[in-house]
């Protein structure tokens, strides 16, 4: 098992890993639209998704791999109202390439964040 960790994400804001590596698969943290640099969340639903978006980016390139080694993603909403616009940014994203997926709305996110979202990659 190897611990994975990148300064181009967000470092962890509690006990945990950004990303762990075993078997193959890469198992990332779920990441907030934090802004590496300020660790400020980004200033609208649209703008966290595209920056947790990224950040998922970074955490995989660290790992050597992209979003098309991505299996599944587990998205968090802070509002189901919100989802529409989530999925046109997330359909940026994965365009060709569509690992399986679930979304919830839940109650709140750490920092009162609007997103958030995990992934699970294969080598």
């Amino acid at each position: 098992m190897e611990i994975l960790h990148t300064d181009k994400a967000p470092a962890a804001i509690g006990p945990y890993s950004q990303a762990i590596e075993t078997g193959g698969l890469i198992f990332a943290s779920g990441q907030l639209g934090l802004i590496p640099d300020t660790d400020a969340l980004a200033h609208s639903m649209a703008a966290q998704t595209v920056q947790a978006l990224e950040n998922v980016i970074s955490v995989l390139k660290a790992a050597g791999l992209t979003l098309n080694h991505v299996v599944k993603t587990t998205c968090y909403l802070k509002s189901m109202e919100d989802f529409s616009l989530f999925n046109e940014i997330y359909a940026q994203y994965f365009k060709d390439h569509k690992p399986a997926r679930s979304c919830f709305a839940v109650a709140q996110l750490p920092k009162d964040a609007l997103v958030e979202i995990e992934v699970i990659a294969a080598r």
